[in-house]
């Protein structure tokens, strides 16, 4: 092969015999930015226009032939600038020397249709081929929905372009996708492939020339159509696909052309741009402003949990899903033994399901060490606490892990709103104190909550946001305050959820409203699935921390009678056992009439908006405020957070951008309105400042 020459610091170029090989260099995926695709072009341009070149090999990296648009350009105006990927492509179809793809690693979106372009396409049998634009309220813009078709057949191609799933492959070698799959080195195997293409003499082939002759087309459509109505939610993307696909049986350039129409109107749809916010959002989540990312990290080869409950048993899960052994500390025999059984109960669900093989069940349990005593956890390099929520017991508890504790363990805190600080003032070694609020169940929930307190060390958060990753977490740092990001909103949704019953609604109309809007489930079954104890143990600190603070008066009552929730099968619903529906309570209904009497309230019949909006913007201004404060980064934070943590709706894409979308100047009138009511409080509805500075500016909390 003769010397490597760069045609772009995005792209190199060389030649083997009379074969041009353009390998694309834009890690980690070569992302098709504005630079390779220019790069592309000139390269193929190159090749055409040299006598001594025959054929021309496209490849990528081991790790990505190409994972499809470029990150960095996600959203701007270079993402569609001329040569635009359609345009590159054009460009392979017209050569008249053969084009072929030389496929490993990630083939993906953009880069799969980049394949698709080219006349052959070689690949590596475990490349990994997908078309996800999906996931992103999008539908392959570039020819993906016509091509695809034509070399694998309808149904198929629908399977990967409904649902955006990625497939090895082998699992497509025996369609016109691939004209050969290969082990070994691809490049060689690639220009042997070029070589034997010339001395033959084969025809160019375009997938755009192919006619769809499936038989069994309308029947494939007609199955996607109805897999979507089921599945697809409020998201218009998947059923789009189906359109554009059906539009290209007949002709290709009737089909190209819905499918770029198509493309256009879900670009500008709210759901893709909340699905694209997420994207952007959930990355974005895992950088700390101020912590360089060659900060160095600790070793964590062994994890002590402290507390066996429910919540301690789910942090220790996740650490052994991931190959980490733990050390799980209980009070007594009993405790301990119970949460073990828990735990292999739950992994004994994953068995009978065949999630799980009885080999990684045995290892996983095996990997759970437990024990009654501090002085085990002396080697552990991380130890998370998950005791109960009082910050006497969190003292005894750090006190002890202060004594045994080596140097440069972590200390972590489970709790969902006490002060981190106070907490690492318990220690000699604050620098090494942080929160892990994990959030149940904690082996299944993905949020992660990184409190940074004052003297958290850099080096603690850079090794607690890579081992979320490792732990499969999504991890939103937090500062320090009551209820950190989560539940501090939450508390001004609920606040405003019990101040909504006591002027006139009723549980069952409250959660109805939330859960059109979207929501999983609405604040009162939430409630009932969390624990009323757990809120009524946390409003018990807060009146005697702050006794001016309003009661809530209905939920204590609630509370002083023991209706907990699911866990006592009453709560502001009714349950029965082995199952967890909720069914109405008229005897809740009945105590809140009788509240409301023997408080002389004037009930109102209250619209169904104004229950959406009350509640959704009590999030949005107290959102407002942990973001002037520094409680959270950015504010795609706080919506992670929601997305994540809350059952917040997806296609919605978080409180934040919800309200961006709605206006913010809209949002700020809103609540003036809400503060005119009879009996308002008007200082919770007045516009947080920096939302009154954003709504009088035009401005956006995601700029």
């Amino acid at each position: 092969m003769s010397a490597t020459e760069s045609l772009h610091p995005c792209s190199e170029y060389t030649t083997q015999d009379r074969t041009a090989v353009i390998a694309m260099r834009n890690p980690p995926v070569n992302g098709l930015g504005l630079a390779l695709r220019s790069s592309i072009i000139a390269g193929i341009e190159r090749a055409i226009a040299d006598p001594a070149i025959d054929a021309i090999v496209l490849i990528g990296s081991d790790k990505a032939f190409s994972g499809g648009a470029d990150i960095k350009e996600f959203g701007s105006p270079l993402a569609f600038a001329e040569p635009n990927l359609p345009t590159v492509i054009e460009a392979i179809e017209r050569s008249r020397k053969p084009v072929i793809a030389a496929i490993s690693g990630a083939c993906m979106g953009g880069g799969l249709e980049l394949a698709l372009g080219c006349h052959f396409r070689i690949a590596l049998a475990d490349a990994q081929i997908a078309l996800p634009e999906v996931k992103l309220g999008l539908l392959p813009g570039a020819g993906g929905t016509q091509r695809l078709p034509r070399l694998v057949g309808v149904k198929m191609a629908l399977d990967l372009i409904v649902t955006g799933n990625t497939v090895p492959a082998k699992l497509l070698a025996g369609t016109a996708l691939f004209d050969q799959v290969v082990g070994g080195d691809l490049a060689h195997a690639a220009i042997a492939f070029a070589t034997r293409v010339v001395a033959e003499g084969w025809a160019l082939k375009r997938a755009r020339d192919q006619v769809i002759d499936d038989p069994d087309a309308q029947s494939a459509i007609q199955a996607a159509r109805a897999s979507v109505a089921a599945a697809a939610g409020p998201f218009p993307a998947p059923g789009k696909c189906i359109d554009v696909v059906e539009a290209g049986l007949a002709s290709f350039d009737a089909g190209i052309g819905h499918e770029r129409a198509a493309f256009v109107e879900l670009l500008q749809s709210p759901e893709s741009r909340a699905l694209r916010h997420v994207f952007l959002g959930e990355r974005a989540a895992t950088r700390i402003d101020d912590v360089p990312e060659s900060t160095a990290t600790r070793p964590i080869l062994r994890v002590g949990v402290i507390g066996a409950g429910t919540m301690g048993g789910g942090i220790a899960m996740n650490f052994v899903n991931a190959g980490i052994p733990v050390r799980l500390l209980e009070t007594s025999p009993a405790a301990l033994e119970r949460g073990l059984a828990t735990i292999a109960r739950n992994y004994q669900g994953a068995l009978k399901k065949g999630k799980l093989s009885q080999e990684d069940f045995d290892r996983r349990m095996a990997a759970i060490e437990p024990t009654l005593s501090y002085d085990d956890l002396a080697d552990v390099d991380l130890v998370i606490e998950a005791v109960y929520e009082d910050l006497e017991v969190k003292r005894t508890v750090f006190g002890e892990l202060d004594r045994v504790a080596k140097l440069g363990a972590i200390l972590a805190t489970n709790t969902s709103t006490l002060d981190v600080d106070r907490i690492a003032a318990f220690t000699g070694r604050p620098q090494d104190v942080v929160g892990l609020h994990f959030f149940s169940p904690a082996n299944v929930m993905r949020l992660l909550e990184v409190v940074r307190g004052a003297k958290t060390g850099k080096d603690v958060l850079a090794t607690v946001m890579k081992l979320a990753k490792a732990i499969k977490k999504l991890p939103v740092v937090s500062g320090v305050c009551d209820g950190f990001i989560g539940n501090r909103m939450i508390n001004q949704y609920s606040a405003q959820a019990m101040q909504l019953i006591e002027e006139g609604a009723l549980p069952t109309q409250v959660d109805r409203v939330l859960e059109n809007f979207g929501f999983a489930m609405g604040p009162f079954r939430m409630s009932d699935l969390a624990g009323g104890d757990i809120g009524w143990a946390i409003r018990k600190r807060q009146y005697a921390e702050n006794p001016s603070m309003r009661r809530e008066v209905i939920a204590d009552r609630l509370a002083e009678l023991g209706r907990y929730g699911q866990k006592t099968g009453k709560g502001w619903y009714n349950y029965v056992s082995g199952d967890r529906s909720a069914h109405p309570a008229p005897e809740v209904d009945a105590l809140i009439g009788a509240m409301r009497v023997a408080d002389g309230t004037r009930v109102r019949e209250i619209p169904d908006a104004e229950i959406r909006d009350r509640l959704v913007y009590a999030l949005v201004n107290e959102g407002a405020r942990i973001l002037a404060e520094g409680i959270a980064q950015r504010a795609s934070d706080i919506d992670m957070v929601y997305l994540n943590g809350y059952g917040f709706p997806l296609h919605r894409g978080g409180p934040m951008l919800y309200a961006d979308e709605i206006g913010l100047a809209n949002v700020a009138t809103r609540m003036r309105e809400f503060a005119a009511l009879p009996g308002a409080d008007t200082t919770f509805w007045q516009p947080a400042p920096l939302l009154a500075r954003l709504a009088e500016s035009g401005g956006r909390f995601n700029a």
